[in-house]
């Protein structure tokens, strides 16, 4: 299975009452996204399933990627804030016929996910940064990492 770890776009800070859910991307953060889009087009990535965090910031970045890779985003409560690999094997294993899954979620779950598939070390994902894993296996230690690439350098394969 071809896993894809993308994190949220730049989204809004935190209000002064300490809000985090309802948080949504800026228009800087969703053009961004949209040119990160394009990018995964350029990169021939298919999906056959669009996976997302409940979080707004989240979901708005899985819309953005769903419109260009014509894919509805699925949000499932599991990958908000907290989500972990244990949690992410389970998910993937009620969908044994996809071969190629992207999930939208947050840092520090992200990278943690990352190392924990792979057996390797914590990378650093940046707000619309995306990873790829290749997942023999849904076990622990099973995946590996084929690259992460910045979010620049994605929006570049978008230009």
């Amino acid at each position: 299975m071809d896993l894809y770890l993308l994190r949220h776009a730049i989204a809004e800070e935190r209000s002064n009452d300490g809000s985090d859910s309802a948080r949504a991307l800026t228009p800087e953060g969703a053009e961004k996204m949209r040119i990160g889009a394009r990018g995964l087009q350029r990169l021939g990535v298919h999906l056959d399933r669009l996976l997302t965090s409940p979080l707004t910031r989240a979901r708005e970045t899985a819309d953005i990627v769903g419109a260009a890779l014509n894919i509805a985003p699925e949000t499932v409560g599991a990958l908000a804030p907290g989500c972990n690999a244990a949690t992410l094997l389970d998910l993937l294993a009620d969908m044994p016929r996809a071969k190629s899954v992207m999930i939208v979620g947050h840092e520090p779950d992200l990278s943690g996910i990352v190392a924990d598939l792979t057996g390797g070390s914590r990378v650093v994902m940046k707000k619309g940064g995306l990873a790829l894993i290749d997942l023999s296996s849904l076990d622990l230690g099973a995946g590996s990492l084929l690259w992460v690439l910045p979010p620049r350098v994605l929006r570049a394969l978008g230009k």
